[in-house]
């Protein structure tokens, strides 16, 4: 190692390197294009300075001036393009070299202006990068290492385009060093066309991926979502953390009510601008916040200092997201926590995920207020200022307390000011799933053969029905262009219950009966009562009449007309009515011939 980089890390407290790090200083890796896969939160910022300090300085201990750049870094994010600069500033602070950047969003002047001062290392995002080399105000020709960070994600995004260019630009005798999470085939193609003989290095171990995260799948009702996601923070207390939502107005709604709620919060997404998202994260650097919520523009990269807990107020959408944005936490051999908000309805496609992604998960309820409060009088109990002793400016002044008011009320008064630091804890329903532990499979075994929670498993039922299910009815009907399959997810939902406690489902022509579990019934008509069915104009009520299907070709007075097959055209939208048996749907139009699009003459049809 170059003894500049290696005084700097003994100062900053690095005692032994990770297992990426010390790969690139292998003797393999010596004098080679490298192409690395390793585990997110490995310390790779810290390993690919390392790999390009031999080709940078030489024998020298200080970089001298240089006209052009000699090693340019490419990141897919402006967030990571500038949390890589930070990291290499300090890593290169004692062999004097410069560090720019050039990021989307920044102001491309200045940028020039930093660019025509000589950097020795440029730190950017594709296509702000491409733009400065077209311009002419980035000279890549002087170029000795080109490294790609999360090589896997630019090609994801889309720059495969404007990687090819910089890189085609770039001189043919370089290093390059492509850095990604996985050696997939688009990341082999591009090492082939753009690596000479590449060292491939991977340490990243398949049999225990994330050990240093606890994964956690919290059950809650859907209309507590933002209830349990406050729980979350309180009881596990992590002095940072990132909540993870699927669009931008969701960042915005709970970034609203977390800040309302007392909590110190900082919104991150795409349609903040840079100046605003790096405010955002040095905020939480600093201390000023605690909690950030974000799209998975910080699912990539980020590093926060502290960053103990993880949550998901949507389910990721594959195992990759879930990966990448747990990945935040647990980094270089931190401990971390990552919780998964699971709507009751969505028990199993949780399960299905983690089983994807090959993680051992915990399902539990959300914690509750008696489980908050429990825990936070613990660390109350265990807090470090209660065990220092009076110091000699305080002693008189504890006497006069303590004769004043005596020991039983100062401690009342000082947990009074304790609790009220801490916003207060919600009240949620009852859970309807036990805790249940989900294993990932063995190595090498399929997941899909995995033992997972049985998909036809349903309390008191006799062949294909209930033995006592409850009817209840929804007043939507035939006329209103109603399935069972578009049915069952508003059931599961409103009630609060999967779709193992439903039965039969019988759609009548302005109304539709169906079955609940026994067990689950009190529950769900409880549940259904206090909080509608979260349709406009939809009700659900309990059926006096409900049965068992009346005879083929006959109707029964009390029950619903027998089920039939529908045939309702897929451009058909389902609308909830506003009034019973009200009908709402799309014209079907008159069946005819198909007219041809002809385009008019001299239009671009491409």
């Amino acid at each position: 190692m170059a003894p500049a980089l290696a005084s700097t890390l003994t100062e900053r407290g690095y005692e032994t390197l990770t297992a990426v790090q010390m790969a690139v200083l292998g003797e393999d890796a010596q004098n080679a294009d490298l192409l690395v896969s390793a585990q997110t939160g490995s310390g790779k910022t810290v390993a690919f300075g390392l790999a390009m300090a031999p080709v940078l300085l030489g024998d020298a201990e200080v970089l001298g001036e240089v006209s052009v750049p000699m090693a340019l870094v490419i990141a897919p994010t402006r967030e990571l393009a500038m949390q890589v600069q930070r990291e290499l500033q300090w890593l290169y602070a004692k062999a004097g070299a410069r560090i720019g950047s050039c990021v989307g969003g920044m102001d491309m002047r200045k940028e020039r202006r930093a660019l025509a001062d000589g950097p020795h290392i440029v730190v950017g995002t594709p296509g702000r990068l491409r733009d400065h080399i077209t311009r002419g105000s980035l000279d890549i020709s002087g170029l000795r290492v080109v490294v790609l960070d999360e090589a896997d994600e630019m090609l994801d995004l889309g720059f495969r385009e404007d990687l090819e260019f910089i890189l085609a630009a770039a001189p043919q005798e370089r290093r390059t060093f492509l850095f990604s999470a996985t050696f997939a085939k688009p990341i082999v193609q591009l090492a082939k066309r753009f690596q000479r003989n590449a060292v491939r290095l991977s340490t990243v171990a398949e049999s225990q991926p994330h050990a240093d995260i606890d994964y956690r799948l919290l059950m809650v009702a859907p209309t507590e979502r933002e209830n349990a996601i406050i729980n979350a923070l309180l009881y596990y207390d992590s002095q940072n953390a990132l909540v993870f939502c699927g669009t931008r107005d969701a960042v915005r709604h709970l970034t609203s009510r977390l800040a309302n709620r007392g909590f110190h919060v900082v919104a991150l997404s795409g349609e903040l601008t840079q100046a605003e998202r790096t405010n955002a994260l040095q905020a939480m650097r600093d201390g000023r916040a605690r909690v950030c919520v974000a799209t998975d523009v910080a699912a990539r990269g980020i590093d926060l200092p502290n960053l103990d807990l993880v949550i998901h107020a949507d389910l990721p959408t594959n195992p990759e997201s879930l990966l990448h944005r747990s990945g935040r936490t647990g980094r270089a051999g931190r401990k971390g926590v990552c919780a998964l908000i699971v709507p009751f309805y969505r028990r199993n496609a949780a399960s299905r995920l983690m089983q994807l992604a090959k993680l051992d998960a915990t399902m539990e309820p959300a914690p509750g207020p008696v489980e908050i409060t429990a825990r936070t009088q613990a660390q109350i109990l265990s807090d470090e200022s209660l065990f220092a002793a009076p110091q000699e400016d305080e002693v008189e002044f504890v006497g006069k307390l303590l004769a004043s008011y005596g020991a039983e009320q100062i401690a009342a008064a000082f947990l009074r000011q304790q609790m009220a630091a801490r916003p207060a804890p919600e009240e949620l329903s009852e859970a309807r799933e036990g805790s249940q532990a989900i294993t990932r499979p063995e190595r090498g075994e399929r997941a899909d053969r995995y033992e997972r929670p049985e998909r036809g498993e349903r309390p008191e039922r006799s062949g294909n029905r209930f033995e006592s299910g409850v009817w209840f009815r929804v007043s939507l009907g035939r006329k209103h262009r109603a399935e069972p399959r578009w049915l069952l997810p508003m059931i599961c939902k409103a009630g609060h219950v999967t779709k193992a406690a439903v039965g039969s489902i019988k759609v009548g022509d302005t109304t539709t009966d169906f079955e609940i579990s026994t067990a689950l019934a009190d529950a769900f008509e409880a549940t259904i009562t206090a909080n509608g069915t979260g349709e406009k104009g939809v009700t659900i009520t309990r059926a006096e009449g409900g049965g068992r299907p009346a005879p083929t070709g006959s109707r029964s007075p009390d029950g619903p007309k027998p089920v039939r097959k529908l045939r309702v055209k897929p451009d058909i939208a389902f609308r909830a009515a506003e009034g019973a048996g009200a009908t709402t749907s799309k014209p079907m139009g008159k069946p005819g011939k198909k007219k041809s699009y002809k385009p008019k003459p001299g239009r671009d049809t491409r």
